[in-house]
C-alpha cells in the first residue's frame, strides 16, 4: 500500500507502509512522522493498494489535530510598519501637545494680556500649530499606496491577504521555502539513463508500469513515480498507447514492497512473448543472468559487469536521484504461471535511470536575486537528507552537506542551541510541524523578518509565526491558505522575490511620503511658531488646513505611485527595528524644513515689500498671499524632489506621470483660491499681480536646486539609503 501524505509531512512522493514494528535508530528520541512507515494519518490519501488499520488516535490526537493546536496557539504580531507607524504617532503626539501647550502660553506671557479675547486667539494660533504639526492625510495616503501594491502583485502572480504584508515582505531578510512544488516542479522526472538502448529501457518502463496517457496529452496520470517513466518514454517518441497496441499486457506480477520489484508480461503481433521487469537495481542485479551488450548482443553477466553497474548505480544515488532498472527476458509460450518467484529470474539486464522532482528554471535567478537583496534563502523540507542536501547544493543555497541538518538532531537541541545553528544552516530535512515552527521562531530571535512557505496542512503552523506567511494557491491546502497572508497563485519560489521587490518599493514610496510630509508639516510649524512670535500673521489658520488637506495629500499620494529606483534589490533589507528616521532621513527633514520655512517667510516679507514699499513686523495681505503661495508651490516642487531620496531628479529614467497630474491640480486649485473672489474672501486673500505670482513660483522652486546640492553631496559622501 502506498500513501501520499505530504499534506502532513511534506514527503514528496508516496510512501510504502508496512507492518513490522520499527526500532529507534541509535541516539535518536523518537521517529520522524516521515519515517513512520507503518502509521497512517488523518487527511492522508491512499494512491496505490490496500490495507486494513487499527485507529490509534482521533481528533485532537492525530497529527492533524496536533497541527491545529500549535495553528490555535500561534499569536499574530505587529508588522514592521505598523510598529513604526505607532512609534511616530507617539512622537507626534507628543511634540504636538508640547509645542501647542508652549505656543499657547507664550502667547499670553508675552503679551501680558489675560482678556478672554486674547486667550482665544492665542489658543487659535496654538490649534494652528497643531494642525500644522499633523499630517492629515498620511493614513489615508499610507492605505491607498499600500492598496495598489496588492494590485500590482495580484498581476505578478501574488495575491495579498492581509493589507499590512504588502510593506514587510519589503524588509524580509530570512525566505523559509518548502521545497516541493516551490523550489521544485513537483513532477518527478527522468535526467539520466544508464543503458546500451534507451529505447527498449523506455519501452520497459513504459509498459511495466500502470500509469496512463492519453492521445494528444503532454503528461501521463497514475502514480509520481510511473507518470516520470512514461512521460520519458513519451519525450523519446514512444507514447505508451501505441506500446500497449503492439505489446498488449497477457499477465503481470504487481509490485510488492517486500520483493521491490514489478513485472508484466506482454504478448505481440507476431507471437512472440516478452516479460519486463523493474525494480531497485540491486535487487534487479540479482535476478539477471546476462547483460545488454553496447553492439545489441547478449553477454553473461559477470561480477566485473555487477560493480560497473552498482557503481554507476552509487553516482546517480549521490546525486540523490531515485534509482529504477529495468530486465527483461523472451519466452517461446506463455508462462505457465504469473507468480513473482517463477517469472523474475534468469533475466538480461537493459540498465537503468534516475529520476527525481527537478528544480524550477526561474528559481536559480530568483535565488541570486536574493543573495544580491541580502536575503538568505532557507529550505526546511520533509524529504530525505539526502535529497535535501542535492536540491540546496544545485540552486546554491548550500555548499556543503553540513550546512543541513535532519528533524531528529533538531529534537535533541534546546531552543538556545538552535539559535546558533540556524545562524550556519540553510537546509532543514525531514522535519516535523513542530520543528518547522521551532525554526521560524529561532530565526525571529535574532530580529530578523521571516518569510515562511508551505503548502500542506504541516506548514500552518510555522507559516502563521512567521513575518509573513506565504501559502501555494494550486497545491496549498485551505487551512495553509487561511494562515498566510500571501498566497501564490502560481506555486513559484520566483513570484516571493518579485513580491519583495514591489514590498521594498512600497516602503521606499512611504517613506518618500513620510519625509515630504513631515518636512513640509516641520516647515509649517516654523514658519507660524515665528510668526507668532513676531506677534504678525503668515498664514491662517484656514490657510494652514487648506495646504494641509489640498496641498500636502495630492503630491504625496502622487509620490505613492513612484516606480521602483533602479539599485532597490542591491541594497541589504532594512532591519525589524530600524527607524523611518534612519539613513539620514530625519537630519533630511528638518534641514529641508528649514530651508523651506525660511523661503516661505522671506516671501511675506517680499510681499510686504512690494505692497507697502519697506519692511516691517506688521500685517500685509499681499504678504500673506505670496507666502500662501509660496507655501503651496514649494511643497509641489519639495514633492518632485522627492522622488528620489538620494539620486538626483534629472537622472532619472522614468516620469511620474502622477506628480506632473498633482503638480498640475494643485496649481490651478491654489490659483482658484486665489483669484476667484468668493473664495479670495472666505480665506482673506487678495489678487496680487503677475509680478507677485511670478516671484512666489520662483522662490518656491529654489527647493529643487538646494536638494539636489545636499543630494550631491550625501552620494559623494558614499551616504546611500540604508
Amino acid at each position: 500500500m502506498k500513501v501520499e501524505e505530504a499534506a502532513i509531512t511534506g514527503e514528496s512522493v508516496p510512501v510504502n507502509k508496512i507492518i513490522d514494528i520499527l526500532t529507534l535508530k541509535e541516539n535518536a528520541l523518537d521517529i520522524s512522522l516521515g519515517d513512520r512507515t507503518n502509521m497512517l494519518y488523518s487527511g492522508s490519501t491512499v494512491v496505490y493498494g490496500r490495507g486494513k488499520a487499527v485507529v490509534t488516535g482521533t481528533g485532537m490526537n492525530t497529527e492533524m489535530g496536533k497541527i491545529a493546536d500549535a495553528l490555535e496557539k500561534a499569536e499574530d504580531e505587529q508588522t514592521p510598519l505598523q510598529r513604526k507607524m505607532t512609534e511616530l504617532s507617539k512622537v507626534l503626539t507628543k511634540l504636538v501637545i508640547g509645542i501647542s501647550v508652549f505656543v499657547f502660553l507664550f502667547g499670553i506671557i508675552k503679551s501680558g494680556d489675560f482678556s478672554g479675547g486674547h486667550i482665544l486667539d492665542s489658543f487659535l494660533v496654538a490649534v494652528a500649530l497643531a494642525v500644522a504639526a499633523i499630517p492629515e492625510g498620511l493614513p489615508a495616503i499610507v492605505t491607498i499606496v499600500l492598496s495598489i501594491g496588492v494590485t500590482s502583485m495580484a498581476k505578478r502572480q501574488a495575491l495579498i491577504r492581509k493589507l499590512s504584508a504588502v510593506e514587510t515582505l519589503g524588509c524580509t531578510q530570512i525566505i523559509c521555502s518548502d521545497k516541493t512544488g516551490t523550489l521544485t516542479q513537483n513532477k518527478m522526472t527522468v535526467t539520466q539513463t544508464e543503458t546500451n538502448n534507451e529505447k527498449l529501457l523506455a519501452q520497459a518502463m513504459a509498459l511495466c508500469s500502470d500509469s496512463e496517457i492519453r492521445p494528444g496529452e503532454k503528461d501521463a496520470i497514475g502514480e509520481p513515480t510511473e507518470v516520470a517513466l512514461v512521460n520519458f518514454a513519451n519525450k523519446i517518441g514512444l507514447p505508451k498507447y501505441e506500446l500497449e497496441k503492439d505489446y498488449p499486457r497477457i499477465g503481470e506480477a504487481p509490485f510488492d514492497s517486500n520483493r521491490k520489484m514489478m513485472s508484466t508480461v506482454h504478448k505481440s503481433k507476431n507471437g512472440e512473448i516478452i516479460q519486463y521487469t523493474k525494480g531497485a537495481c540491486e535487487i534487479l542485479l540479482d535476478r539477471c543472468v546476462s547483460y545488454l551488450n553496447n553492439d545489441g548482443s547478449i553477454v553473461p553477466m559477470t561480477d566485473e559487469i555487477k560493480t560497473m553497474i552498482k557503481s554507476k548505480n552509487k553516482e546517480f544515488a549521490d546525486k540523490a536521484l531515485r534509482v529504477l532498472g529495468a530486465a527483461y527476458k523472451n519466452y517461446n509460450n506463455t508462462p505457465e504461471s504469473f507468480e513473482a518467484d517463477i517469472l523474475e529470474k534468469d533475466l538480461t539486464f537493459i540498465g537503468f535511470l534516475g529520476m527525481i522532482d527537478p528544480c524550477r528554471p526561474e528559481v536559480y535567478q530568483a535565488i541570486k536575486e536574493c543573495k544580491s537583496a541580502g536575503i538568505r534563502p532557507v529550505m526546511i523540507t520533509g524529504d530525505h537528507i539526502d535529497t535535501a542536501v542535492a536540491i540546496g547544493k544545485d540552486l546554491e543555497i548550500i555548499t556543503e552537506a553540513s550546512e543541513a541538518v535532519t528533524g531528529s538532531q533538531l529534537e535533541k537541541l534546546t531552543d538556545i542551541e538552535l539559535i546558533e545553528v540556524v545562524k550556519v544552516c540553510s537546509v532543514f530535512a525531514r522535519v516535523q510541524p513542530e520543528h518547522k515552527t521551532r525554526i521560524v521562531r529561532a530565526l525571529k530571535a535574532q530580529d530578523l523578518v521571516v518569510a515562511m512557505t508551505g503548502d500542506g496542512v504541516n506548514d500552518a503552523p510555522s507559516i502563521k509565526s512567521a513575518d509573513i506567511g506565504i501559502s501555494m494557491g494550486i497545491t496549498g491546502t485551505d487551512v495553509t491558505k487561511g494562515a498566510s497572508d500571501m498566497v501564490l497563485a502560481d506555486d513559484n519560489f520566483a513570484t516571493i522575490v518579485n513580491a519583495v521587490e514591489e514590498g521594498r518599493k512600497i516602503y521606499d514610496n512611504i517613506r518618500k511620503v513620510l519625509q515630504f510630509q513631515l518636512s513640509t508639516n516641520m516647515a509649517e510649524v516654523i514658519y507660524v511658531f515665528i510668526a507668532s512670535v513676531l506677534g504678525i500673521t503668515i498664514v491662517t489658520p484656514a490657510q494652514l488646513l487648506w495646504i494641509n488637506m489640498v496641498t500636502d495629500s495630492m503630491p504625496g499620494l502622487a509620490l505613492g505611485m513612484e516606480k521602483a529606483e533602479g539599485n532597490l534589490m542591491s541594497r541589504k533589507p532594512r532591519g525589524s527595528n530600524e527607524s523611518i528616521f534612519s539613513g539620514g532621513a530625519g537630519i533630511d527633514m528638518v534641514v529641508q524644513g528649514f530651508i523651506m520655512a525660511i523661503i516661505v517667510i522671506f516671501s511675506f516679507f517680499l510681499g510686504q515689500h512690494i505692497e507697502l514699499g519697506y519692511f516691517g513686523i506688521f500685517e500685509s495681505r499681499d504678504g500673506v498671499t505670496m507666502a500662501f503661495l509660496t507655501a503651496n508651490f514649494i511643497e509641489m516642487f519639495h514633492a518632485v524632489a522627492m522622488r528620489s531620496r538620494r539620486e538626483s531628479i534629472f537622472r532619472m529614467n522614468s516620469f511620474n506621470w502622477w506628480v506632473f497630474g498633482a503638480f498640475i491640480l494643485t496649481t490651478i486649485f491654489t490659483l482658484g483660491v486665489i483669484y476667484i473672489p468668493f473664495l479670495a474672501n472666505l480665506f482673506d486673500f487678495t489678487a496680487i499681480s503677475l509680478l507677485e505670482l511670478s516671484i512666489a513660483f520662483g522662490l518656491a522652486f529654489l527647493i529643487i536646486p538646494m536638494i539636489e546640492i545636499i543630494k550631491f553631496f550625501q552620494r559623494s559622501r558614499g551616504k546611500e539609503i540604508s
